[in-house]
């Protein structure tokens, strides 16, 4: 004998042979019949239209010089700008990583201690995973909220939400 959820699926599988391939939808007790495409087309049109967008995101390479015992970021402001976060958030965040002091000068950075390009890069690149890239979708278009005691990754291309740790 076929169990409830069998034989539910196996009159679906019937009334869909029987429609010609349309999808039976019941809205406000009344039965109505809609093409699978038709259901498509209007899922896709309640998408925002920047799911759409296919465009390459990568973060410009770091320009670095080291003067005496202090590195200065010269493109700091553009790489803020192309991330599109505080660049206050991203000094603090760089600061507590690479355990210095640092200072801000118009759109560049002045590091105390000799840092290389290789470990400035990989420091921007952890924060960008951790800050930036939605671990959903992994798309950069993100923000980042405050609720609270608690700061929330929002993404505004799938809609997802996930904690974050406090710099």
């Amino acid at each position: 004998m076929l169990g409830f959820k069998a034989r539910l699926g196996f009159m679906i599988v019937l009334l869909d042979k029987y429609l010609g391939g349309k999808s039976l939808i019941f809205c406000e007790d009344k039965p109505m019949s809609l093409d699978y495409n038709k259901m498509l087309e209007e899922a896709y049109s309640q998408l925002p239209p920047s799911v759409f967008e296919h465009k390459r995101f990568e973060v410009p390479r770091p320009i670095t010089t080291i003067s005496g015992s202090r590195t200065i970021l010269h493109n700091f402001k553009d790489i803020c700008e192309v991330i599109n976060r505080d660049p206050n958030h991203v000094l603090k965040y760089l600061s507590k990583e690479l355990a210095t002091a640092a200072a801000m000068e118009g759109g560049r950075v002045i590091f105390q201690g000799r840092f290389e390009d290789e470990t400035i890069e990989k420091m921007i690149k952890r924060y960008v995973n951790e800050y930036v890239i939605c671990p959903i979708c992994k798309r950069p278009d993100t923000k980042i909220v405050r609720e609270k005691r608690l700061y929330f990754l929002q993404c505004e291309a799938c809609g997802a939400r996930s904690p974050l740790r406090p710099v």
